[in-house]
């Protein structure tokens, strides 16, 4: 079964720092691949993960000064989400 899991990019996945849902969200990945899904994780660049990762931001938001690039964030992320939707059927 392919699965795909989004997380919030304000912490890595599982996180450097604080953050309970990114915690969650790698137990969660980590017991999929552990029982043979084909698991896409779409969080931050620098998340650890078994599953296939994808990047939709270089580095958890939290951890850096992206103060600037936050409103612009979103539109040609979920651009390339779509590429690799249709890319990967």
């Amino acid at each position: 079964m392919k699965i795909a899991q989004i997380a919030s990019l304000a912490e890595s996945v599982p996180p450097k720092l604080y953050g309970g849902t990114e915690r969650v969200v790698a137990w969660l990945v980590d017991a999929l691949v552990e029982l043979g899904q084909d698991v896409t994780l779409f969080a931050s660049g620098d998340s650890g993960t078994p599953a296939t990762l994808f990047p939709v931001w270089p580095k958890a938001l939290r951890l850096g000064d992206h103060a600037q690039t936050r409103t612009r964030l979103w539109l040609p992320n979920w651009k390339q989400f779509r590429i690799a939707q249709t890319s990967s059927t």
